[in-house]
């Protein structure tokens, strides 16, 4: 196999892997309060919020470390080891107990049957392994020394030992470069914007199907609403990932209007998700909740949102992505690392106050930072529009 064959087949391979692990860890997520609400009549007590809080905060912090952890034992099997938590994390929910449930929430940081649920889980299960498993078959580069050039015992063990220091030396400077950048001035306004997609991902990931299912008005359906809210989510991730990131070169106005279309969204998501939901859908108990917001809760309402959710999800994080590698195209590890930690510690957060505040108090805390966060991000474009312009070059080359 040529070389780029190779690397085109280990791409593959890790787009396939990673669709498979977190096909399954994302839908965990999605019904993960609401089968737990389910549990907590019986000898398990546990929150699914706190869960995915515990999960994005240490998500968070092995940010900062991760760079470290790779260059020690390799890419391969640290996705192999990832992939393994991720689905130890899944797996609890065919049996779940408490200190079980929220120790695998830290090492990789429900359904109204019980039947139903276990059959669910070890699907989940079984797919995030199938993603897990998919990562042995990645290649690695051939030694390409000519016969007679092999190196002695004692080269090999010199060589092993410079390489390690060298990759370890490597993610210091890397780890010091994301302290650097965390306070200059762009990073420290993309940061505002970075938080919106925190929170909002914490919303349309967790909070929201949760709501779905906690309406009792939606019959017999509710549960199953869940599922199909997951899917029109992923629709509007797709469709925007589609239009704003595949075709993103031949988009000659810049970053702007997309992250502008991206707020504009979801600010009917929200006040329609206002009208539309019970104000205690959140954190309603077991049986669920037969309030009514501002209208009958509509179904088709209610999936419409999840569209919309997903498609404006997809606006701020490709734009945010873009500029992210515009701006620091020679130090992308560090900033994208920020990028992350940013994001993963606010969704800690809005998973945390989930247990806590009602609908509309939720929906009012993404209002104001969205706002913030989109004239942040306007303000970065138009700095990077500026220095463009001031070199003589083209605003669509941004």
């Amino acid at each position: 196999m040529s070389p780029e064959s190779k690397k085109l087949f280990n791409i593959i391979i890790l787009g396939v892997s990673f669709m498979f692990i977190f096909t399954a860890f994302q839908t965990c997520g999605n019904i993960a309060q609401t089968v737990i609400t389910n549990l907590n009549n019986t000898d398990f007590h546990g929150s699914g919020y706190t869960s995915m809080s515990i999960i994005y905060g240490v998500f968070s912090a092995s940010n900062l470390i991760s760079p470290s952890v790779v260059a020690i034992v390799g890419p391969q099997l640290s996705m192999v080891v990832s992939g393994v938590f991720y689905s130890i994390y899944i797996a609890v929910f065919i049996q779940p107990a408490t200190w079980a449930f929220y120790t695998a929430s830290v090492f990789i940081g429900i359904a109204a049957a019980e039947g139903d649920r276990r059959t669910v889980f070890i699907a989940l299960t079984v797919i995030s392994l199938v993603g897990t498993v998919l990562f042995f078959l990645i290649r690695k580069q051939e030694d390409t020394k000519a016969p007679g050039e092999e190196d002695s015992a004692n080269e090999q063990v010199v060589c092993l030992l410079r390489s390690a220091q060298n990759k370890v030396t490597r993610a210091v400077a890397a780890f010091k470069k994301c302290i650097k950048l965390s306070f200059t001035k762009e990073m420290m306004l993309l940061s505002v914007t970075t938080a919106y997609t925190g929170l909002e991902l914490t919303f349309f990931s967790g909070v929201y199907g949760t709501c779905i299912g906690a309406v009792n008005r939606f019959g017999s359906e509710e549960k199953s609403l869940i599922g199909l809210s997951g899917i029109f989510i992923g629709v509007g991730e797709i469709l925007g990932g589609g239009i704003f990131g595949l075709l993103s070169k031949k988009n000659r106005f810049g970053r702007n209007p997309v992250v502008l279309l991206g707020i504009v969204v979801h600010f009917i998501a929200f006040y329609l998700i206002f009208f539309n939901m019970p104000n205690d859908a959140p954190i309603a108990p077991m049986e669920g909740t037969d309030d009514v917001a501002y209208m009958v809760p509509s179904k088709e309402v209610a999936i419409f949102c999840s569209f919309l959710l997903g498609l404006g999800d997809s606006c701020f994080n490709t734009q945010l992505l873009s500029v992210l590698g515009f701006l620091y195209s020679e130090d992308s590890a560090p900033a994208f690392a920020i990028f992350k930690f940013v994001q993963s510690i606010c969704a800690a957060v809005a998973y945390f106050y989930s247990n806590y505040f009602l609908l509309q108090w939720q929906l009012l805390i993404m209002v104001v930072v969205g706002f913030f966060g989109t004239i942040t991000f306007f303000t970065v474009e138009w700095g990077a529009a500026a220095a463009l312009v001031a070199r003589g070059s083209d605003y669509s080359s941004i």
